[in-house]
C-alpha cells in the first residue's frame, strides 16, 4: 500500500485555496446531491476536521471529522470520500483509519458515519469496518436518500 500525502483544510484566508478547492471537487463527485460553493466549504472547515489526500499532486480522496457536540454520547462523525479511480487501491482504509483515530483522539465514544445510498460501494465499505444502519431520510425538498451507520 502506497502512503498519501494528506493536507489539513484550513477555513481562514491564509489556507491555500487550491485545498479548499480540491476538497470540493472530491465531495462534489462523491455526493453530488449535497454539492456545495467554496463559501460553504471555508465554514465548514472552520468547525470540522478537513483534510486532502494526494498520492504524489494526484488528488485521491478526502475526510470531513466531524467533533463531538453532545457530551452525553460523545459522537463524531467520520467520513471518507476516494475518487471512483482510485477505490480498491487501500486509499479508503487509510483515510478511514486516520479519521477514526483523530475522532477518538478529540473525545469521541460513539462514531458515525453518512452514505448516500446510491454510493453502494461507499455503503458496503462502511458495513465492512463494522458500521450498522441505524436511519434513512431524505432531506426535506431533496430527493436523494441518505443512510446513517453507527459503528457497533
Amino acid at each position: 500500500m502506497t502512503d498519501l500525502r494528506i493536507e489539513r483544510v484550513g477555513a481562514d484566508d491564509s489556507a491555500p485555496k487550491s485545498l479548499l478547492k480540491d476538497w470540493q471537487h472530491v465531495h462534489n463527485v462523491i455526493v453530488p446531491p449535497a454539492a456545495m460553493p467554496i463559501d460553504e466549504v471555508r465554514e465548514r472547515a472552520g468547525r470540522n476536521h478537513l483534510e486532502v489526500a494526494y498520492l504524489g499532486d494526484l488528488l485521491v480522496g478526502c475526510t470531513t471529522v466531524r467533533p463531538p457536540t453532545d457530551d452525553d454520547t460523545a459522537t463524531a462523525t467520520v467520513i471518507a470520500r476516494v475518487l471512483p479511480a482510485h477505490r480498491r487501491q487501500g486509499f479508503g482504509e487509510q483515510l478511514y483509519v486516520r479519521g477514526l483515530a483523530l475522532a477518538r483522539e478529540i473525545g469521541a465514544r460513539t462514531i458515525e458515519t453518512v452514505v448516500l445510498a446510491a454510493n453502494t460501494e461507499g455503503l458496503r465499505f462502511a458495513e465492512a469496518h463494522g458500521f450498522v444502519e441505524f436511519d434513512r431520510y431524505v432531506l426535506p425538498g431533496e430527493s436523494a436518500l441518505w443512510i446513517d451507520l453507527r459503528l457497533a
